[in-house]
C-alpha cells in the first residue's frame, strides 16, 4: 500500500492511478489539494456564475496547484465574508475585510470587483454588488474621512483615537482612495449593468459629499476639518504636527493623510491616489450629466478632475538621480518628493490598472522600473522570487498584492509567466494569498484570512484566462 500511495502522490502518474481505481476524493487528498472552501451550507453566499467561471477555468489550468489555489481564492469574499439582506426594500450588503470584522470602503470594492463581469449572468450576483454600492453610500454619508465602517453602532478598537470618532466607525483614516473606491464601483455597476437604481438621491448626496471632501482636503483655505492621531508606539499609525500631517504648499493636488496601505504619508499629496481622484471625478461627472441630468454638478466635477491633474502635471514628475523623470509616490508642493512605493492599491505599480494612463507611458515605465529594483529600499529578492514590502509588515516580508500588480500591469507573457510561479510557491502551502510571507520562507506570513489579496489573485487568473490562455497550460513548480 505504501508504494501504491507514493505511485498517487506523483502527479506525473495521476492517470495511471485512476486507471487503478482510486476515487477521485482520495486522490484529491492524496496530492494534498483538497478544496479549503467551506462547506457549501456555511458559505455565506453562492452565486453559479461564479461557480461556472471556477470549473471552466480549472479546465483550463494544468498545474494542479495552481488550480487549487484559484478554486480557493477566487470565491473567498463570496464564501466567507458578504452578509447580505434586502432593507427597506433595497439590497443591501456588509463587506468584511477577512480577519477583522469591520467593512474597508477600498477592500470592500476590490473583494467584489471581479465579479462585475459575471453579474449579467446572475441575478443575486447583481444584487450582492448593488447592496455593497448602497451600503458604501451609507457609510459616506455617515463619515466621508473614514476609511472602515461597523456593521452598525457598535463602536471600536480605535474609539480613543484622537479624531471625530462615531459608534458606527471603525477606523478613521483618511485616504482619498477610500472615496474613489466606492465611485469605481458605482460606476462600473452601472456600465456593467445599466442599472441606475443605486445611483439615487442619497447617492448624489454621497457624490457631492466626495466632492466637498476632496476641496476641503486640497486645503486651499485652511487645514479643513479633518486630523487623527493614536496612541502608539507605531510611527506611522499617527500622524505629525498635532494630527495635521507634514507642511504642504496648497497647489491643487488632494491631501491624503494616509496610504491605502492605512500607514499614514510622509508627504501628504500621494500621487497615485491623486491619479485616482482624477479618473473618479470625471467618471462623478459622467453619472452627473447621464443620470441626475445636473450640468452645473457635473462641470464642477470635470473642472476639479482638471485641476488636479493639471497640479499633478505640474508637480509631480520629478527626476530620480539614475532613473530620469518619473511618477514619485508623494510629494509637498514645496519641491520635496518621496521615491517608494505602497504595496496596496492605489501604488505607483497600478496606476494604469485604475485608469489615470497606460502602461506605456514613459513615466510610469520609469516608476515601475524603480519599483522593482535595488533603488526601492522596500524591494526585496528571495528564495522564491521578487516582491516588495512595506513598512506596515516590516523588513524582509513581500507583499503578494504587489506581485499581483505587476502581472495585472504587465503584457510581458513571461514577466507574468514569473509572477504566477512566485505566487504558487509562496502561499505557505495554506491555498491562499496572504498580506504578506517572509521573503525567504512563505510559511511565516502575515494574515491567513485576507479576501482582498485572494480575489485579486482570483482576477489575475481570470485576466491570463482572457489574454493569455497559453500560460495555464504551464506547470510552475
Amino acid at each position: 500500500m505504501v508504494a501504491r500511495r507514493d505511485f498517487i502522490r506523483n502527479s506525473s502518474l495521476l492517470a495511471g492511478a485512476v486507471a487503478l481505481g482510486f476515487p477521485k476524493s482520495v486522490l484529491s487528498m492524496a496530492t494534498g489539494y483538497v478544496s479549503q472552501r467551506p462547506p457549501l451550507e456555511k458559505r455565506k453566499f453562492t452565486s453559479q456564475a461564479v461557480e461556472n467561471a471556477i470549473a471552466a477555468i480549472k479546465k483550463e489550468i494544468a498545474d494542479p496547484k495552481l488550480a487549487w489555489m484559484f478554486e480557493n481564492c477566487f470565491p473567498n469574499t463570496l464564501d466567507t465574508t458578504v452578509q447580505f439582506k434586502v432593507e427597506k426594500g433595497r439590497p443591501d450588503t456588509f463587506v468584511l475585510t477577512g480577519d477583522i470584522h469591520a467593512m474597508w470602503l477600498r477592500d470592500s470594492t476590490a473583494q467584489v470587483w471581479p465579479y462585475l463581469s459575471l453579474i449579467k449572468e446572475d441575478d443575486k450576483l447583481k444584487q450582492l454588488i448593488a447592496g455593497v454600492v448602497n451600503r458604501q453610500t451609507k457609510c459616506i454619508l455617515i463619515d466621508p474621512y473614514a476609511n472602515a465602517f461597523n456593521e452598525g453602532p457598535t463602536g471600536s478598537e480605535w474609539d480613543s483615537d484622537l479624531t471625530e470618532m462615531k459608534p458606527e466607525l471603525h477606523e478613521r483614516k483618511w485616504e482619498i482612495d477610500s472615496l474613489c473606491y466606492t465611485v469605481r464601483l458605482a460606476y462600473n455597476y452601472w456600465k456593467e449593468s445599466g442599472d441606475a437604481s443605486v445611483l439615487d438621491d442619497n447617492y448624489k448626496k454621497a457624490a457631492r459629499l466626495i466632492v466637498k471632501t476632496f476641496k476641503e482636503q486640497q486645503r486651499k483655505e485652511g487645514k479643513g476639518p479633518y486630523k487623527f492621531q493614536r496612541k502608539t508606539p507605531v510611527q506611522s499609525d499617527t500622524v505629525p504636527n498635532s494630527g495635521w500631517g507634514a507642511p504642504m504648499q496648497p497647489v491643487g493636488l488632494i491631501v491624503s493623510i494616509f496610504r491605502p496601505s492605512d500607514d499614514a504619508t510622509v508627504f501628504p499629496f500621494l500621487i497615485p491616489s491623486n491619479m485616482f481622484a482624477v479618473v473618479s471625478l470625471r467618471q462623478l461627472s459622467e453619472i452627473s450629466e447621464v443620470v441626475f441630468k445636473d450640468a452645473v454638478f457635473a462641470k464642477e466635477c470635470r473642472d476639479l478632475a482638471d485641476e488636479v491633474d493639471r497640479a499633478i502635471k505640474a508637480y509631480a514628475i520629478v527626476e530620480h538621480p539614475q532613473l530620469g523623470h518619473m511618477y514619485p509616490l508623494e510629494v509637498d508642493g514645496y519641491g520635496n518628493r518621496l521615491f517608494l512605493d505602497d504595496t496596496n492599491v492605489p501604488s505607483l505599480l497600478s496606476i494604469p490598472y485604475l485608469g489615470y494612463t497606460t502602461v506605456d507611458d514613459p513615466l510610469y515605465q520609469n516608476a515601475r522600473h524603480f519599483v522593482w529594483s535595488t533603488f526601492h529600499c522596500w524591494f526585496y529578492k528571495g528564495k522564491y522570487g521578487d516582491g516588495v514590502g512595506s513598512p506596515h509588515t516590516g523588513p524582509d516580508f513581500i507583499w503578494p498584492m504587489s506581485i499581483i500588480m505587476k502581472a495585472l500591469t504587465s503584457s510581458n507573457p513571461e514577466e507574468i509567466a514569473e509572477c504566477l510561479k512566485t505566487l504558487r510557491n509562496t502561499d505557505g502551502e495554506t491555498g491562499f494569498i496572504h498580506e504578506s510571507y517572509h521573503k525567504d520562507d512563505p510559511t511565516k506570513y502575515t494574515r491567513k484570512w485576507f479576501a482582498w489579496a485572494n480575489t485579486l489573485f482570483g482576477e489575475l487568473l481570470m485576466k491570463v484566462s482572457k489574454d493569455h490562455p497559453e500560460l495555464l497550460k504551464r506547470q510552475y513548480a
